[in-house]
Parts: C-alpha cells; structure tokens; sequence
C-alpha cells in the first residue's frame, strides 16, 4: 500500500486553526487525561543538547503518547540564550512537533508549533482559574507584558470582567503604550506602574509571565483572597509557597525536573505533602477549588507536553478538514 505524504502545517495556517476558546478546551481534555493516569511520558521525559559559548545554543525534545486521542508527538525546539538575549518566546527559534498514527507508526503531520505553544502556555495556566480565582475580581495585575501577557489577556477577557488592569515591565515606554492600547480597547483603566509589588498588592488575579529567571514577586505581596499565577520557572519566592493557602501546579513529575523546582523541594522549602493538588485533579474534582473568599491560592505551571501534542492533533485535524497546509511528498513517493 502506497504511504500518504506528511501534512506540514506552517506557523499562518495555525492562527486561523486554534482559537483562543478552542486551546482552553483542549488544555481541559488534557487535565482530564491525567487524572485519569491515560497519559504516557517519554523515558527520560525530557532530552537536552545544551552548548555553552560562543554558541549558546539550546536544544529541547519531548514526546508523549495520548491514546484517548489517539496520537503519539514529539516535539522539537532549539533556541538561542547567552544571557542576555533569549529567543524562547520568538519567531525565529525552530519549533516543531511531529505527529504519527500509533495504531501504524506512520508519520501524519509536521506541525509549526509558535502559536499553538504561545496560546497553550497561557490557556494551561488560565483555565484552572475557573475553580480557583476569587468570586468577582475587579482588579487584574499583569507582570510582563509582552507574548504571554497579552496572550493572558486574550484568555481571561471572556471569563471575567475587570474593571481595572494594573501592569509592569521592564521598559517605562513599553508598558505606557501596553496601557494606552488596551485601556481603549477594554473601555477600562489600565494603569502602568514601576514596580512589580505595586501589581501584586493591587491584583485580586495576578499573572507573573515574564522571562525572568529570578525571583521577582514574594508571597506576603498577595492579598488575602487573591491568585496569583506563575509561568515562570522561579518567579515566585520558593520561601512563601507553603504560606498559601493552597499551591496547584500542572504536574509534580514535569516540575520535579527542573533544576529550580527541584532545588526548592530538596531545600525543604515545599514539599509534595503541602501541594493541594495537580491541576487535573482540581478540573476532575478529585481536590476542592477554592473553598474560602479569603484563601490566597498560588497556581504555577511549567508546561505539558501532552497539551502541545493535543493541540497540535486538533491543528491538524482541522487543517485537513480545510485542505490548507502543504503536502509533502510520502517516502515511498
């Protein structure tokens, strides 16, 4: 039997196949997934081609199997990081995840994955605020204003009605002008602040994405009733974690094996025992949202694989239902 050809579907044909509304589905299917213990990692979950100077050049793979799809996926990205410029969250780092069918091993798309993990990064963190946010927040705090926090944005505007967003950033004109646009786009105030503790003391939500590797916000900084999101690895001080009223994140075993985590765990600043739960287990309801108006709740994630993946799937789906994408030719062509 002859073989189909591989479907690639560049980075364009991706912002007209997942919505905003559709990833946030899909990271929920996901949750679903593993809490229910469906989802197969790779072994070792991740593998690492890291070279130093004059290069500083990053290569990252992961993979994982989702038989209630089904689909198995392997993602790819390298990127370029000596310190001071990091092209992560860029266009012109290589990011690609290849899809096959598990039922034949047969090579199914080639998937260009900037908008779908742009917009997974953020729906991920963002959906379980349907459980843990407060009852009315008023007041959104933005810390970061570039990809993720816009993309942030973009996931909260149809879940809540703020009526005022504090922001920060690193550059005065970057947040005036993040703070222009969106005050008239929103018909709210959005106000631009100098200092990061300005945004979270203010902020009923929170949201921490920025590219920083250090710690940036600390845990007596969030009022009692508030939640605070973080996307970045070490962005919330790892000594106020068990102060929370209760911590989630997205995966213990995905979190484990970052170095900051990690340090965090072995330091016996947390520990396993003071997690409220994974996020899956909180969108199954295997463990209470919030419980309490006054609870201070610390939601943090590093990212699944398993989400990419998925996303990817539903890309792909859609694209042949669409007939965009490029066709290229079958081994056996």
């Amino acid at each position: 039997m002859p073989l189909d050809g591989v479907l690639f579907i560049p980075y364009r044909e991706t912002l007209k196949l997942l919505s905003v509304e559709e990833a946030m589905q899909v990271c929920e299917d996901v949750y679903h997934m593993h809490a229910k213990g469906s989802v197969q990692w790779s072994a070792p979950p991740s593998w690492k081609l890291d070279v130093d100077a004059p290069w500083h050049n990053h290569w990252h793979v992961k993979g994982a199997f989702l038989p209630e799809v089904p689909t198995t996926g392997v993602r790819m990205y390298n990127y370029y990081d000596d310190g001071i410029k990091n092209t992560v969250g860029q266009l012109e780092c290589a990011r690609y995840i290849l899809l096959t069918n598990p039922a034949t091993g047969h090579a199914e798309a080639i998937v260009e994955e900037h908008w779908t993990y742009a917009i997974r990064s953020t729906a991920a963190a963002i959906l379980p605020l349907k459980w843990m946010a407060p009852k009315s927040p008023k007041v959104l705090g933005l810390v970061g204003i570039g990809t993720m926090g816009v993309n942030c944005l973009r996931c909260l505007l149809p879940m809540f009605k703020f009526e005022k967003i504090v922001c920060t950033s690193r550059r005065q004109e970057t947040r005036d002008a993040f703070a222009k646009k969106w005050s008239a786009e929103l018909g709210i105030p959005v106000k631009p602040v100098g200092t990061i503790e300005e945004v979270v003391r203010a902020a009923d939500i929170g949201i921490g994405g920025t590219t920083s590797t250090d710690i940036i916000a600390r845990e007596n900084w969030v009022k009692p009733g508030a939640t605070y999101i973080s996307l970045a690895r070490r962005e919330m001080d790892p000594a106020g974690w068990q102060a929370f009223d209760k911590v989630v994140i997205d995966g213990w075993d995905v979190n484990i094996i970052t170095k900051e985590f990690k340090a965090m765990i072995n330091e016996g600043q947390f520990s396993r025992a003071q997690l409220h739960g994974e996020i899956g287990d909180v969108v199954s309801g295997k463990v209470a949202g919030r419980e309490h108006e006054d609870e201070r709740i610390l939601i943090h994630t590093t990212g699944l694989v398993s989400q990419d993946i998925a996303m990817c799937h539903f890309v792909y789906q859609k694209a042949k239902e669409k007939g965009v994408g490029i066709k290229l030719p079958p081994t056996d062509g």
